[in-house]
């Protein structure tokens, strides 16, 4: 997957929450405020003040006079992967992120599904690489992070976002069509962490091939949740995690309960909670702690980033709840990733006998994309 883009960088962290409710409230706290206060709340960068002058996000009707006039209505918030397993909602406000990468805007759409590269730490448990439906920040729990990878080029699930030659070359040697989203499902069961990045290992033999193809196409569908109409992940009766005792208000703490395998957040109690789920690491962090610390972490007074939900909404839970699922459906399957690696492989050379590296420079650009009406700063068009 040639074309790969770096991560965004908001530069602001009270354009994201966990509830819509929330970037609503602070959007309108932010406009109800004026000139040296509204700056304030706005939280200035070297990239972003109120008045930067700011072209619209690709497919987004936002306002684009400079935001020190700004009077309007909050933008309808858009689904953000703002780390892994963790959607949350962004202002989809182009004058409000420092580096919004709008090439991946412009081919985010319903057909559209984002390999995203995890940071490398030396020794550290986890995927190497993970998938999303939704738009991706890209960031990592640790180590450096990674890189954004596009499935397609273009809106409409077109141009694979393959390197030129490697579909035909895999379809005669695993001798049955292989099609981009089978690369990208091998990729997320056999991706392997290193310095340099994602290193995807590729099998000589087609029996290898088929395994790693259905195991990586039943992790895809466990990390999407249902999304590009697949199932929502779930565990057989008896294993599904339900509430036991009522969440409080403001939990402060979490912690697991090993023999009775209960997750508790301060007096609420979720079980049954599998070991595997509470374990679960992407780049050496667990997701579950990182998950819960995104929604109770303590804001400064006064800032933006105060402003949340009186209580611990219920859509929280249910998020929760199915978080759990995820991260045991995904323990269980990835111990059948280890052996993919194991055996004969499609070398380089060979690889480049069959005329597939090098990789033309205009693969790893983004294509041009012009059916897209753009609004520049102060309403002006921009020309592509």
């Amino acid at each position: 997957m040639p074309w790969s883009v770096a991560p965004l960088r908001l530069g602001r962290s009270w354009i994201v929450a966990p509830d819509i409710r929330t970037l609503r409230a602070r959007w309108s706290r932010l406009i109800e405020a004026e000139g040296a206060e509204r700056e304030e709340l706005f939280r200035p960068s070297r990239a972003r003040t109120p008045s930067s002058s700011v072209a619209a996000l690709p497919g987004r009707r936002t306002g684009t006079v400079r935001f020190a006039r700004e009077s309007g209505p909050c933008p309808e918030p858009v689904r953000l992967a703002n780390g892994p397993f963790d959607e949350q909602w962004l202002l989809p406000d182009h004058r409000l992120i420092d580096t919004a990468r709008p090439e991946l805007w412009r081919v985010a759409d319903e057909r559209q599904l984002f390999a995203v590269e995890q940071g490398y730490v030396p020794g550290a448990a986890g995927p190497a690489l993970l998938v999303t439906a939704a738009l991706p920040a890209g960031r990592s729990p640790a180590g450096r992070p990674g890189r954004i990878r596009p499935l397609f080029r273009r809106p409409g699930g077109e141009e694979p976002n393959i390197a030129p030659g490697l579909l035909p070359v895999l379809s005669e040697r695993y001798g049955r069509r292989v099609t981009a989203p089978d690369v990208l499902a091998w990729a997320v069961a056999a991706a392997r962490p290193s310095p340099a990045g994602c290193r995807v290992p590729l099998p000589a033999d087609p029996d290898v091939w088929a395994t790693g193809l259905e195991l990586g196409r039943r992790l895809t569908e466990i990390q999407l949740r249902g999304a590009r109409g697949g199932e929502r992940p779930r565990l057989p009766g008896g294993r599904r995690p339900y509430v036991r005792a009522p969440i409080p208000a403001r939990p402060t703490a979490l912690a697991y309960e090993p023999e009775e395998e209960t997750l508790t957040l301060d007096e609420g109690r979720i079980s049954p909670v599998p070991p595997e789920a509470w374990d679960f690491q992407v780049s050496g962090v667990r997701m579950l702690e990182q998950w819960f610390a995104h929604r109770t972490a303590q804001a400064e007074p006064g800032t933006l980033e105060a402003i949340g939900p009186a209580a611990w909404p219920q859509e929280w839970t249910s998020e929760l709840l199915e978080l759990i699922t995820v991260l045991a459906l995904l323990a269980e399957r990835g111990r059948e990733c280890a052996a993919l690696a194991e055996g004969p492989l499609l070398t380089r050379a060979a690889l480049r006998e069959a005329g597939v590296p090098p990789v033309p420079d205009a693969a790893r650009r983004p294509a041009s994309v012009l059916d897209h009406q753009e609004e520049g700063p102060e309403g002006q068009f921009a020309l592509l």
